[in-house]
């Protein structure tokens, strides 16, 4: 009787371990923000496609935003030239103007926005952090100008395909700032090709 129970015991221990040893290789590591807000709002809107496109359209500029505040913040305390510290000063101002007037958007529409920078963000934060000097700068002025051309594009699609009033507005009228971003990132990257 003794080594029937002590055998259970220990089949049950070995189980035990083995399901414990299991739930622990299968955890995933944590979500992409973005991909959790568009999870929520698919979950949300999901017969209603104008919303879900609606939704997509904010996260993306939700992520531009956050992705341009950070890198924005990096310039101003990495670089030692006062034209990049000026202009990511100015990125962090003008995107977190931005960021709230999306939230606003949002709330109204009780749609989900990533709460933190995406893993893309934070890949194209790392590249431009590994670098320095005069190497930074033409870095940062490139993303600034690459970055500014993709939103650009993306802010004109929201702009004709939305039938939402407000978006349509807000995006239209987001391009001409983006527009003036992407000049002056031109004109810094022309003056640092120069050095």
């Amino acid at each position: 009787m003794k080594k029937i129970l002590l055998v259970s015991k220990v089949i049950l221990g070995a189980a035990i371990v083995l399901v414990s040893l299991h739930s622990c290789k299968n955890e995933s590591k944590q979500e992409d923000p973005k991909e959790v807000a568009e999870d929520q709002n698919e979950a949300k809107f999901d017969s209603i496609d104008s919303k879900e496109d609606d939704s997509e359209f904010l996260i993306d500029a939700t992520e531009i935003n956050m992705a341009e505040i950070e890198i924005g913040k990096l310039a101003q305390t990495k670089s030692n030239n006062p034209e990049v510290k000026k202009f990511g000063k100015m990125l962090v101002d003008e995107h977190t103007k931005a960021a709230a007037e999306v939230k606003a958007i949002a709330d109204k529409r009780n749609f989900s926005l990533p709460t933190s920078i995406t893993e893309e963000g934070k890949d194209e934060y790392d590249k431009l952090n590994k670098k320095t000097g005069t190497d930074f700068d033409k870095k940062f002025a490139d993303m600034m100008v690459g970055g500014h051309e993709k939103a650009i594009d993306r802010f004109n699609k929201a702009a004709e395909n939305t039938t939402d009033e407000e978006i349509k507005t807000w995006a239209s009228n987001s391009v001409t700032a983006l527009t003036a971003h992407l000049q002056h990132a031109k004109q810094l990257q022309q003056d640092l090709d120069k050095k």
